[in-house]
């Protein structure tokens, strides 16, 4: 009898792995698709890729990125969370698609808490303020004189309404209390394009982003928004040494799978972002491009959960102090 239980038992374990695979395995065996929820070629598209590539080799899968632009993020970060929570698809979020969003879309088709899983947070970059080389001043004291002077006949761009840049040049206004017109583009690309040219007067960006352009001369950069000084731009003045402590505005980009996706297939996906930002090649990578890399601690699942219900909270003050009206 013992050798027929035997069989059973080998019987119902192949039936349990096979009408629930997660159970089978701690990672996903077949590719990953990492949804990039804006256009190629931007900071959360170059800062995805190159954790995709690690990730890839980490978990031994073909790791591909689809960049699902639209609706200032919302569209692809909505697709994710309606995906099959197998671990085959996750998503780079950002302070837009999982914060700012809440306050800024009436009828927002996800929760950013309640329909993720968080893997973990890649890193966050600072924001930097920025002007055509049109604009006559060069430092942010006298570039901020002069927009006060001319606000009537000023601009600046953004990647779309909510979109980070939106926000932290939205922030920007409101702390020198001028209404500027507000011309936004789809994606950061053609908004530094514009810069380049003089098509606007100003914008902010991401460091990772923006930076290249900055170091290259084609746009002036007139403060990064945090209190220090950023490794990778060093002569770039602060917000606090140019006059305007308050204005503090960092991005940020994390991975996120949709609910439901098994805890061991998370953790495993944890472990290899770990892995990733461990890595003294990808780190430099990112901090070539002002990317802040945080402690191990706080990028686990459960910092980025405390840090999206905080960024909720700061960002919606922000947001509803600036007047930014919510998309219907």
């Amino acid at each position: 009898m013992a050798p027929v239980r035997l069989m059973i038992g080998f019987a119902l374990t192949a039936m349990s792995l096979l009408t629930n695979p997660a159970a089978a395995q701690t990672a996903p065996s077949r590719p990953i698709t990492v949804i990039v929820p804006f256009a190629a070629g931007g900071p959360t598209d170059v800062i995805g890729r190159i954790v995709a590539d690690s990730l890839s080799r980490t978990l031994g899968v073909a790791v591909v990125v689809e960049n699902v632009a639209g609706n200032s993020g919302v569209t692809g970060a909505t697709r994710a969370a309606r995906a099959t929570p197998d671990g085959t698809t996750i998503v780079v979020g950002n302070m837009g698609t999982h914060a700012a969003a809440v306050t800024l879309q009436a009828n927002l088709p996800y929760d950013p808490v309640r329909d993720f899983a968080p893997v973990g947070l890649i890193a966050s970059t600072p924001m930097l303020l920025l002007a055509s080389p049109k604009v006559p001043a060069r430092d942010l004291p006298a570039f901020i004189a002069h927009v006060k002077a001319n606000a009537n006949r000023l601009n600046f761009g953004t990647a779309g309404v909510g979109a980070t840049s939106h926000l932290a040049c939205a922030m920007f206004n409101a702390l020198i209390g001028v209404e500027v017109t507000h011309i936004p583009y789809r994606g950061t690309a053609p908004v530094l394009n514009a810069l380049i040219s003089g098509e606007i007067d100003y914008g902010c960006d991401q460091t990772a982003g923006a930076l290249p352009q900055v170091l290259a001369g084609t746009v002036r950069g007139l403060a990064i928004a945090t209190r220090t000084r950023s490794p990778a731009a060093p002569d770039l003045p602060t917000s606090v040494e140019g006059g305007l402590p308050d204005f503090q505005a960092t991005a940020w980009n994390a991975l996120f799978a949709p609910r439901g996706t098994p805890p061991d297939v998370v953790a495993r996906l944890a472990a290899a972002l770990q892995t990733a930002l461990a890595d003294p090649a990808v780190s430099a990578r990112l901090m070539q491009l002002g990317a802040e890399l945080p402690a191990p601690a706080d990028r686990d699942p459960a910092a980025l959960t405390a840090l999206v219900r905080s960024e909720i909270d700061k960002w919606g003050g922000i947001i509803r102090e600036a007047g930014i009206a919510p998309a219907p």
